[in-house]
């Protein structure tokens, strides 16, 4: 496994010769040995359509690629860190909430809509949240960021879980998702979360939630 948790806020990546890591700019803390940090402007290995996707849900973070032989010490924004594991599966999550991830994976971008169908498009709209999802999938590890801790929740078929769009960090398995809404849409402008939207997952997996509805 390439990363280590210090603690609840800090990483440690092992950096070996051969294989890359690729992080959000700005989270490197620490390092020690023959280490290497280069901007990557195609946005690892989701190239120029997974930048594209990141822009137009204003998620242009810039990632950098780290390279070398060496250990380095990760973390942004005094957040939560969170070390998921992923076993030839594919991780859905919001392209600003992930902190560091294996170079191994391979990276994509999904459009909510394709899932959530209208209502998916309205997320970014009114909740303030992207439209795209950045997908990482294959063997590795990948480190997420959030706001008071993360909790995971099991998917079931017979149990679908509820979340608040902005409490979402991640998730992963065979997993649909459908964001609706309790109220008209007259009711629905200006308000973001809790009781106006929730996002509806089904199927079987689960859900990363963060501990608080903070945007980071």
């Amino acid at each position: 496994m390439p990363f280590r948790e210090v603690n609840s806020k800090v990483v440690e990546a092992t950096v070996v010769p051969g294989r890359r890591l690729f992080s959000q700019r700005g989270a490197m803390l620490a390092y020690r040995g023959e280490v290497s940090f280069t901007p990557n402007v195609q946005g690892g290995q989701g190239g120029v359509m997974s930048m594209i996707g990141r822009r137009l849900a204003n998620e242009a973070t810039p990632l950098m690629t780290v390279e070398g032989s060496g250990t380095v010490l990760f973390g942004h924004g005094g957040h939560h860190v969170q070390v998921i594991e992923l076993s030839g599966d594919t991780l859905y999550v919001e392209a600003d909430r992930l902190l560091a991830f294996d170079g191994a994976l391979q990276q994509g971008t999904m459009f909510l809509g394709s899932q959530g169908g209208v209502m998916g498009m309205v997320r970014g709209q009114v909740t303030g949240q992207g439209l795209f999802t950045t997908t990482l999938k294959g063997h590795g590890a990948v480190a997420v960021m959030a706001h008071g801790g993360v909790f995971e929740v099991p998917i079931t078929p017979q149990r679908p879980v509820h979340v608040d769009p902005q409490a979402y960090v991640a998730h992963h398995g065979d997993v649909r998702n459908k964001l609706s809404t309790a109220l008209g849409w007259r009711d629905m402008v200006g308000r973001g979360s809790g009781e106006a939207f929730q996002l509806e997952l089904s199927g079987s997996g689960s859900v990363f939630v963060q501990a608080s509805e903070e945007k980071l």
